[in-house]
């Protein structure tokens, strides 16, 4: 993605919104909030793109994963290392930094689930079908198995909200994760410490499958999106997809610098906060799709490449 000057489109009605990629530099974009809508059913194809690899979702589970935990998957609790070392990731950029002293920092969290795959453009129907959710109807637009785009941060919260109330309440939960949400774990957007681990596991890997950028792994330097779980990446930490590319995904965690501290997450939020996204889109270059790589944008903001996935967890 390239770094814009601001664009300022329709101020006289609309909120400027700003979205901080990471580029070299930071760059600020005034957006504009779309209007518009329509549901699109067939997958494109891509180069790299796995063909043999298909992933069934249910409709009578709200069109999550059809496995035994609906596409939520455990990363086990312990350290890893979060934040880049410019020593052994060259193109780390200075947000990646804990300090000038001390690159990287140990962050220890407690076990935590998160779904293998982003949220689609299906799932993300269900809900603004069952209960006319005011959303882009831009985000509805593209194939039902692709990743849900044009979705703001407040959007993606909604939808969460909306979910845990449903898989709490249906018969055809798994009896696991009812009785984790029944317990008061939440089912929510990942803090950005979260997300790291799970894109990048525990052995310092500069991308989720290593410390080489492949196109046969991931949907970045492309013109769109592709189905969730196209890419083969029998690598990847924790088995999960996507965590490279297709869309950037929101996190609960404001935009401030590193080092990590989750009791500083409810700080100063009046102060024109920014919340950070992670993992980069199809139309970046293999730089922003690093583990590490941090973005941001307002909470409002809508555009084609920011998606989301959703987490499970006791905070």
């Amino acid at each position: 993605m390239g770094c814009y000057s601001a664009i300022r489109i329709g101020l006289s009605t609309l909120r400027a919104t700003r979205v901080i990629l990471t580029v070299g530099i930071v760059c600020v974009i005034a957006l504009q909030m779309l209007p518009p809508k329509v549901v699109a059913q067939q997958a494109d194809s891509a180069a790299g793109v796995s063909s043999e690899k298909t992933v069934e979702f249910l409709a009578q589970n709200f069109y999550l994963p059809n496995d035994s935990m609906l596409g939520f998957v455990e990363v086990s609790a312990g350290t890893f290392q979060m934040g880049s070392n410019p020593l052994i990731d060259p193109m780390a950029f200075e947000n990646e930094r804990w300090s000038e002293a001390r690159r990287q920092g140990a962050v220890d969290l407690p076990v935590f689930y998160i779904s293998r795959y982003e949220v689609t453009v299906a799932q993300f129907s269900a809900f603004i079908d069952a209960t006319g959710y005011r959303a882009d109807p831009m985000s509805i637009k593209a194939a039902s198995d692709h990743p849900v785009s044009y979705v703001s941060w407040t959007d993606a919260l909604a939808y969460a909200r909306w979910l845990e109330l449903q898989l709490k309440e249906s018969a055809q939960t798994p009896i696991a994760i009812k009785e984790l949400l029944q317990g008061g774990w939440r089912l929510t957007l990942p803090d950005e410490a979260q997300w790291e681990k799970a894109a990048r596991g525990t052995d310092g890997r500069i991308y989720p499958w290593g410390n080489q950028a492949r196109k046969d792994r991931s949907n970045y330097s492309g013109s769109s999106t592709t189905a969730v779980g196209s890419y083969n990446c029998p690598e990847c930490a924790y088995g999960l997809s996507d965590m490279s590319g297709n869309v950037w995904e929101w996190t609960r965690s404001p935009y401030q610098p590193l080092p990590f501290d989750p009791s500083d997450d409810r700080e100063n939020l009046s102060e024109d906060a920014l919340w950070v996204m992670r993992g980069g889109s199809y139309n970046d270059a293999e730089n922003n799709a690093r583990s590490a790589v941090r973005g941001a944008a307002d909470p409002g903001a809508r555009r084609p490449f920011i998606g989301f996935r959703l987490a499970i967890s006791q905070n």
